[in-house]
């Protein structure tokens, strides 16, 4: 696990609802479960500050970092996909985007598929749910761009073939299969018996796993997923488990933020 990767997780799962700030002793802290060391704690954290998700503070204990708005607005975009709140049904509308001029460079593109969306083609991008954020992504990637909501006229045939071409959902379905046979152990191996830490450590790397997904899968609706879909089998493991270890997890949360407590 990178150490960037892991301060997203972390701000994201426990420090957004604790003020979205922490000094940089307790990042060093809550990272050491996971095996990252100190150095590549700091060594993040300044990349993440040079690059706008993180800006510097002076809190009581020392140093600290706090989410900037753009981190903040990201975070709860990907809260919401993670924990699957806020979304109701399909209206069966896509949201369709048109790249004038060149293609996405591969970072923009990477974004643009963070958020939902797939390509049909060099300049045709396709998400089954607008996202408030990908114009932000498209104007800052300097992209000359043409947006429609659009209904397949062939009905939803037509739209489980527009599925097919803009996602590999075998490639998907295998992903979750993975997910489950990956992470049982870790989550089986938290018992009574545990520690906070160790129920901590746990859930991080659930959580970890599974917000991997959003680089993958755009959580299509059920109309358009086939029978027997894996991945609702394995976010029906997800919530289990990490509502299971979520209180253990906090109080190891909040005695490495109060350690004098």
């Amino acid at each position: 696990m990178q150490a960037r990767s892991a301060l997203f997780d972390l701000y994201g799962d426990y420090l957004r609802t604790r003020g979205s700030r922490a000094p940089v002793a307790a990042l060093v802290r809550l990272l050491a479960p996971l095996d990252i060391a100190a150095p590549a704690v700091r060594t993040a954290v300044s990349r993440m500050v040079r690059q706008g998700w993180l800006h510097p503070l002076r809190m009581a204990s020392g140093a600290g970092y706090l989410l900037t708005p753009k981190a903040a607005r990201r975070l709860d975009e990907a809260s919401a996909r993670v924990y699957r709140t806020g979304r109701g049904g399909w209206d069966g509308r896509f949201d369709l985007i048109l790249i004038r001029d060149q293609p996405l460079t591969r970072r923009d593109a990477e974004r643009l598929t963070f958020l939902g969306y797939a390509t049909l083609g060099d300049q045709v991008w396709v998400a089954p749910r607008a996202s408030d954020e990908v114009e932000t992504v498209l104007q800052e990637a300097g992209a000359g761009y043409e947006r429609f909501s659009a209904a397949h006229t062939a009905g939803s045939a037509g739209a489980a073939a527009i599925v097919g071409k803009a996602w590999d959902l075998e490639r998907i379905g295998r992903s979750y299969r993975e997910f489950e046979e990956e992470l049982r152990p870790v989550v089986k191996a938290v018992t009574a018996r545990s520690s906070d830490e160790e129920a901590y450590a746990a859930r991080f790397r659930l959580v970890h796993a599974w917000r991997s997904f959003l680089f993958h899968d755009p959580q299509l609706p059920t109309a358009l997923l086939p029978p027997g879909w894996p991945g609702i089998r394995a976010a029906a493991f997800f919530d289990k488990h990490a509502t299971r270890l979520r209180p253990a997890a906090d109080r190891y949360v909040e005695r490495c933020l109060h350690p004098g407590r």
